[in-house]
């Protein structure tokens, strides 16, 4: 089960390059229900998403370098490509932040998100100011919608 809260962020952290981070690269296969390929660096998966917004089921198998590279190219729509940096949330040592930063057409894009271990810690949570506007319960901001040509900055225009 994956529990997340989605932000846009009003701003980045200064010391932003002293946290891990991946480059990721990833594709769709479908897109309801979510099935998607991903390579973190060197590695790679085959992931399950079911419905929903700030709570749905996830399911994570590995994949060969091999596997992700033949299926990449039978992916729908955009290929995503960003860089996650992880870092713990001030006050709250125990959740970790995953702040998103995308590239190519998508440059410029910024998404953060927070996995909690409870829909009642989720919904308690209160974030920092520099998390921006939350953006959980706009599907414009799922990968799996922006993989389908959309960018949710540019929503309304």
């Amino acid at each position: 089960m994956e529990i997340e809260r989605k932000f846009v962020p009003s701003a980045l952290p200064e010391d932003l390059d002293s946290f891990p981070r991946v480059h990721m690269v990833q594709g769709y296969l479908n897109t309801a229900p979510v099935v998607r390929v991903r390579k973190e660096n060197d590695d790679c998966y085959l992931t399950y998403k079911g419905g929903g917004m700030m709570v749905r089921e996830e399911y994570n198998l590995p994949l060969t370098r091999e596997a992700f590279a033949h299926l990449l190219p039978k992916c729908d729509g955009r290929i995503i490509e960003k860089t996650r940096y992880r870092f713990p949330v001030e006050g709250r040592p125990e959740l970790t932040a995953e702040l998103d930063i995308f590239s190519g057409d998508l440059e410029g894009l910024v998404i953060l998100e927070v996995e909690f271990p409870s829909v009642g810690d989720a919904v308690a949570f209160e974030p920092p100011a520099w998390f921006g506007k939350e953006v959980t319960n706009d599907p414009a901001y799922h990968n799996s919608v922006i993989s389908r040509g959309a960018d949710p900055r540019k929503q309304g225009v």
